[in-house]
């Protein structure tokens, strides 16, 4: 089991449509626990565990998972985020510019 924490470019001043979209995609992805003290989870149980925040560092997710089912998981979140968002979704340290909103 390996522990994760990423940030990724989605920026905390996104209007609620776009958090409306994201709740729906947290909804839709595997292993979808449910929201704990307002932050979404998924798993929850055998150990494993993935959260997310919204931080000022972007969207962050905390992960204790096995690497490839980690590299499994955030790989589809980021390709269907990207979709659902219009913008490319990843790690604002790769390179992954942040999207501002007015």
């Amino acid at each position: 089991m390996e522990i994760y924490n990423i940030n990724l470019n989605i920026h905390y001043s996104a209007p609620q449509e776009i958090w409306d979209k994201l709740e729906r995609l947290y909804r839709e992805m595997p292993n979808w626990n449910h929201f704990v003290n307002g932050c979404p989870q998924w798993y929850g149980s055998d150990g494993k565990l993935i959260e997310v925040s919204i931080e000022s560092s972007g969207l962050q997710f905390y992960a204790e998972l096995p690497s490839e089912e980690w590299n499994e998981w955030i790989t589809l979140f980021k390709k269907s985020a990207t979709k659902l968002l219009g913008y490319e979704v990843g790690e604002p340290e790769d390179g992954f510019e942040f999207h501002y909103y007015n």
